[in-house]
């Protein structure tokens, strides 16, 4: 997203520090966004939870290591003029003796920063939040791990429901079970069991946040070989999620480092993060998994930066910015959405709002080298960062638009929508594509050009009509694409003047 000018002519930007019991991070935001834009994002593993389970006391060798992060963190948030900048402090800070001495250094350290220590409570809100940014009507459980904590969260039509704090975090499993994952499943399930509104979830999705499950993800994405290494909004079917957590509970540490891209330092971890994932899945006989990237950080930044667009669409917030920021026309695209629905009359609720996005991403390659703009629009919406579509909604939007900009089917840089869309659903973008392309023929871009035509299907004919004064301008390319789109469908085209 673009920033967000402010009333004294600088940019609006906000940060967050997020100390854990496993690692710190800072992120700056950039602009006010329905859809969250981190423009810095960096984590240090501490490691401050570890043996607070034995000594209950945060870990005194990592303590100096915090205060020279925080300080470093402190002067990059405000050397970026972040406003606000606020630290959030988890399970180990809440949790150990020398917690509130910890803090007092940093406040020494931090002169002005607000520096909260988030309740169990607190800390669920705000990662229910977060996975709210970008499914807003998510339906089922959200698990975030951290190092001290596990935080469970019930969310029902995009609502809050239940929540609890169980002490489950990697590091804390691992100190608790003396390293022994035979003992931290019995554990894991025993605290488990004392969560009686689990019975409200079962045969629902899991939604998992926090580094560890991140971590899990990643390990799946190399192992597989799959086609889009995004983590956010990653999902695994139940049978998939459980064969994978058995992997890597059962896998060495030298197995696993031999993936490419592994997340080394996360590889202590992840026995544990998938040990409670596969009780969690047993408990609630989950349907499926879902990871998000977005959690805490994000949840803060809806709540105390963007309350006021929190409302709105993520999907189509990112159309329409993309639109503003990379196209030509602010209101052709909602004419073009009218002007294609003829074409798909039989779609269901998803499919027409993928078409409508579709269709405000329309033009975003409008300013690329002619040469490289169906690749370079694959490559932009087929990665874009932090933004509230599945893996198959990317890979539908992304070959629809390089299909729009006339790319080549044979082309390898669209394997990734060759690989994750099915026939049907891959059928559909190309049509959507090239009835695309065929508006700007006829329009050049321009919402007065595409008024006074329409399109027609019926009898097996593709019709596409102009009224009196409009057939000016027809021509070659026009009657070429509109044989694509008729091709596209399995329709025989004609052109009709009134």
């Amino acid at each position: 997203m673009g920033p967000d000018v402010t009333g004294n002519g600088g940019f609006h930007r906000s940060a967050v520090i997020d100390l854990g019991s496993n690692s710190v991070r800072l992120v700056v935001f950039d602009g006010i966004s329905r859809n969250p834009a981190p423009i810095f994002n960096e984590k240090v593993v501490l490691r401050l939870g570890r043996g607070l389970n034995a000594t209950g006391r945060l870990n005194e060798e990592a303590v100096p290591l915090a205060m020279e992060v925080m300080a470093r963190f402190n002067a990059i948030a405000r050397g970026m003029e972040a406003s606000p900048f606020e630290v959030l402090a988890t399970a180990a800070v809440r949790d150990a003796s020398n917690g509130p001495e910890f803090v007092a250094g940093l406040r020494a350290r931090l002169p002005g920063v607000p520096i909260r220590i988030l309740s169990g409570e607190e800390e669920a809100d705000y990662s229910a939040t977060g996975v709210l940014c970008g499914i807003p009507d998510a339906n089922g459980l959200v698990a975030d791990i951290g190092g001290g904590s596990l935080e469970l969260i019930r969310l029902e039509n995009g609502r809050k429901r239940n929540a609890c704090t169980l002490p489950l975090g990697v590091i804390r499993l691992n100190d608790r079970a003396d390293g022994d994952l035979a003992r931290a499943r019995a554990l894991v399930d025993e605290d488990l069991s004392r969560v009686d509104w689990l019975d409200d979830v079962q045969g629902q999705d899991i939604y998992l946040v926090g580094g560890a499950f991140r971590a899990l993800a990643r390990l799946q994405i190399a192992r597989t070989a799959y086609p889009l290494n995004i983590v956010h909004l990653y999902s695994l079917p139940p049978e998939t999620a459980r064969e994978m957590a058995d992997w890597i509970i059962g896998a060495g540490r030298r197995s696993l480092e031999r993936l490419p891209g592994v997340p080394r330092k996360r590889l202590e971890d992840t026995p544990y993060a998938a040990t409670v994932l596969r009780r969690l899945m047993r408990r609630t006989q989950s349907r499926g998994v879902v990871f998000c990237v977005d959690g805490l950080r994000e949840g803060w930044y809806m709540r105390n930066v963007a309350a006021s667009v929190a409302a709105n669409d993520p999907q189509d917030a990112v159309a329409h910015e993309m639109c503003r920021m990379l196209g030509r026309s602010m209101t052709l695209p909602g004419r073009l959405a009218d002007w294609t629905a003829p074409l798909f009359v039989q779609e269901d609720e998803d499919a027409r709002r993928l078409r409508h996005v579709a269709c405000g991403l329309s033009d975003v390659g409008a300013h690329d080298h002619p040469e490289y703009r169906a690749e370079q629009t694959y490559l932009r919406i087929l990665r874009l960062q932090g933004v509230g579509f599945t893996h198959p909604a990317r890979a539908f939007l992304s070959l629809t638009l390089a299909v729009r900009y006339g790319a080549d089917l044979s082309m390898d840089y669209l394997q990734p929508s060759r690989l994750l869309l099915d026939p049907m659903r891959f059928g559909h973008a190309v049509a959507l594509g090239q009835a695309l392309r065929l508006a700007y023929s006829v329009s050049g871009g321009t919402e007065a050009l595409l008024d006074g035509t329409r399109l027609e299907c019926e009898g097996g004919v593709l019709s596409l009509h102009f009224a009196p004064g409009r057939d000016v301008v027809q021509g070659e390319s026009v009657r070429r694409r509109l044989e694509r789109l008729g091709a596209a469908l399995g329709l025989s085209v004609k052109i009709r003047d009134h």
